[in-house]
This record gives structure tokens, sequence and C-alpha cells, in this order.
């Protein structure tokens, strides 16, 4: 067991986010409920490509903020399209890789390369990439080869 998980509050939607959720990642399953009044599920644990969460309708005091958001490296322009447009599908689209999905939670989706460019030992270049990645929603790894000058 992770000794460190993430535990998301929902409003009431928990048992709706995690099908959701594990609906779009490779390896993920739901790997218990905890059950809430009127045969309701109050709660769950899953785990999403790996990593285990916990997820809990906690009422209307909860909220999501942006300052908090899910990290996805994907490696491939398709990875990237795909995780993108599902997970912000009823949500709210983003600059720089970034959404909101349906439920309000925050999602970054990036993938490896932006890393390594913007640490790039040329600041020209990184400052380039920088800028590209500014003026886009959902990340377009050519347009950053492009602005690096790869």
């Amino acid at each position: 067991m992770q000794k460190i998980t993430t535990f998301l509050m929902f409003e009431d939607h928990a048992k709706e986010a995690v099908d959701f959720y594990v609906s779009i990642f490779d390896n993920s399953e739901i790997t218990s409920t905890m059950p809430g009044p009127n045969g309701s599920v109050m709660g769950a644990t899953f785990i999403l490509d790996g990593h285990e969460f916990n997820a809990f309708n906690g009422g209307p005091h909860f909220s999501f903020s942006p300052g908090i958001s899910l990290f996805v490296s994907c490696d491939t322009q398709e990875e990237i399209d795909e995780k993108y447009e599902k997970l912000s599908e009823g949500g709210e689209k983003q600059p720089c890789g970034w959404l909101k999905d349906k439920f309000g939670v925050s999602w970054q989706i990036v993938p490896p390369i932006l890393g390594e460019l913007l640490q790039d030992h040329d600041r020209e270049k990184a400052d380039r990439v920088l800028q590209a990645m500014l003026k886009i929603q959902k990340i377009d790894i050519q347009e950053l080869k492009d602005a690096a000058g790869k």
C-alpha cells in the first residue's frame, strides 16, 4: 500500500466521478465502496493507472481549487489528445495543458518533453518553448518542438 494517498472530497458525486475516472485510465479499478443512505455509495477507494485514491461525498462545504491538480504524464500526442478531451468533457478546457473536469477537479495533461525543453540550458530556446506553451490550451508536442527549433 502506498504511504500517501490522494483523498478527493466531492459535494455529492463521488461514485459518478470515480466511475468516470476509471473509464478513462488503463490499469484502473474501483477496489472498494462505502455504503451511504438509501443504498447510495458514500465513498470509494480506486486505482488510476496503478495509483490509489479515495473519494467521499462530504457535502456542500467541500469544493476543489486549481491550487491542487492531478498531473498526468503522457508520452504521445495521441495520449494527450485522448486524456485532455475525455477529462474536459462537461468541464472547462484551460491554457497550458490544464483543464477542470465536470466535477471541478483540476488536471494537467503534459508530456515529459515539456519539462525537458523548459529546463534546457539554452535559455532562449526554453523561453521560446514557454511562450509557445502559454499560447495553447491542449499541449501540442510538435508546436513545442518547433518553438525549440528541433
